[in-house]
C-alpha cells in the first residue's frame, strides 16, 4: 500500500480489508505460537548515505531458530521495499530536514579513529605539509596537530598551540 505523498491525509485503515492481490499470501514461518521469548535476534541498519546526516532505518527481527530469524529478516527487508517504507523514510527525513531551523553550536560530525568527533569550522585555516591539521581540546589547552597519518613523531609537523589571545602558533 505505497502512497505517492507520505503526508497526504490518507489513513492506511481506510484501505479495503481484503487484499486486492490474492496471489501473494503471507505464511507464518512457525505456525505454532511458542510460549518462550525468541532467543535469536537480527538487528539491521539500513543507511541511505555515508555520512551521519543520512537517514537510517534500524529494524529488528526475532525468531526461535537461526533459520527462522534469517527468513523473517529477508521477509522484513523485502516488505520494507515493496510497501514503500524505505522511500517513505527518505521523504520523511527530507521533510524533517526542511523543517530544521538550526541551533547554536550545531557542527557537522565525522568519524575519526573509531570515534564520532565534531568538525571544527575553523580547522580549514590550519593545514600543514601533510594535509588538514587535527584539532584537540584538553580544556585548559588546545592545539592543532599534524595531519600526517602513520608518520613517526619525528616526521610530524610541530603542533600549533592556542595562545591567550585565542590564536594558534607553534612554540
Amino acid at each position: 500500500m505505497a502512497h505517492d505523498d507520505p503526508f497526504a491525509d490518507v489513513s492506511p485503515w481506510d484501505e479495503p480489508a481484503t487484499p486486492t492481490d490474492t496471489t501473494t499470501e503471507e505464511k507464518p514461518v512457525n505456525s505454532a505460537a511458542p510460549t518462550t521469548p525468541a532467543p535469536f535476534k537480527i538487528g539491521l541498519t539500513v543507511k541511505a548515505g555515508p555520512d551521519y546526516g543520512a537517514e537510517w532505518l534500524t529494524p529488528a527481527v526475532y525468531g526461535h531458530s537461526a533459520v527462522e530469524t534469517a527468513i523473517r529478516g529477508r521477509e522484513l527487508l523485502t516488505a520494507m521495499k515493496d510497501e514503500g517504507l524505505i522511500d517513505l523514510n527518505a521523504k520523511f527525513a527530507d521533510y524533517t530536514r526542511q523543517q530544521y531551523k538550526g541551533g547554536a553550536g550545531s557542527a557537522p560530525k565525522k568519524f575519526e579513529n573509531g570515534k564520532v568527533v565534531a568538525s571544527n569550522a575553523s580547522s580549514s585555516d590550519y593545514t600543514c605539509d601533510h594535509g588538514q591539521r587535527n584539532f584537540k581540546d584538553g580544556g585548559s589547552w588546545a592545539a592543532y596537530f599534524c595531519g600526517g597519518r602513520g608518520l613517526d613523531k619525528s616526521e610530524q609537523c610541530a603542533p600549533l598551540w592556542r595562545q591567550k589571545d585565542g590564536s594558534f602558533r607553534s612554540k
